[in-house]
């Protein structure tokens, strides 16, 4: 690890520099920036552009880290948002327009919906590891999951996942956001309560 410049401080491991990377690129977009690059975030950390190339081969590489850096608060923000919710219906109305609310308001995600970027994040919205991790959040809903499988839970999370691509796509003008986008997402994403979800037509439901 290069030891000179990031102002007189060098980390004190690779781990301790790609934070500092990290959090100098998050704050960058914070302040306004439509766009991060190599060059703002060395000058930021008065290092050389190679030294940070070392971590990061490109901008867009070091755009998608930076959202994903900035994930764990989102996911606990999240899950706080659902928290102590019954009703499945009213955790998944609260759960999408909170998603949709903070990508709207996060400049840290918002960049990786623009036009540059939006062919390469918009299809892994949907993806498996996508799912998995709509699982993890799902599963700590605090409703009763009877009569619900495995693969019912999946493609509960799978239609979350394609409602709020959606939204990445085409967010409205103006967005709807607040008690308008939770009265749109009760009255036409999910019009009807969820109980246990209809039998799977041909075939036995997985458990």
């Amino acid at each position: 690890m290069r030891t000179h410049g990031w102002g007189g401080a060098a980390p004190s491991s690779d781990d301790e520099a790609v934070a500092r990377i990290l959090r100098a690129a998050g704050e960058i977009l914070d302040e306004g920036a439509d766009e991060v690059t190599i060059l703002q975030v060395a000058k930021r950390l008065a290092v050389t552009r190679p030294t940070v190339y070392r971590y990061y081969s490109s901008t867009d590489e070091l755009l998608e880290a930076t959202a994903a850096h900035a994930a764990d608060d989102f996911l606990r923000g999240l899950a706080c948002s659902v928290e102590g919710i019954t009703d499945l219906t009213e955790a998944v109305i609260q759960a999408l327009a909170t998603t949709v609310e903070r990508l709207h308001a996060n400049r840290r995600f918002r960049v990786l919906f623009s036009d540059d970027f939006r062919g390469k994040v918009i299809p892994k919205v949907t993806s498996a590891s996508a799912v998995e991790l709509g699982r993890s959040i799902v599963d700590e809903f605090e409703v009763d999951w009877s009569g619900w499988g495995e693969r019912d839970k999946n493609e509960l999370v799978e239609h979350m996942l394609r409602t709020l691509q959606s939204f990445i796509l085409d967010p409205g003008d103006p967005p709807r956001l607040g008690d308008a986008l939770r009265d749109y997402l009760r009255r036409w994403v999910v019009p009807v309560s969820f109980t246990a979800p209809p039998p799977l037509a041909g075939s036995r439901r997985h458990r």
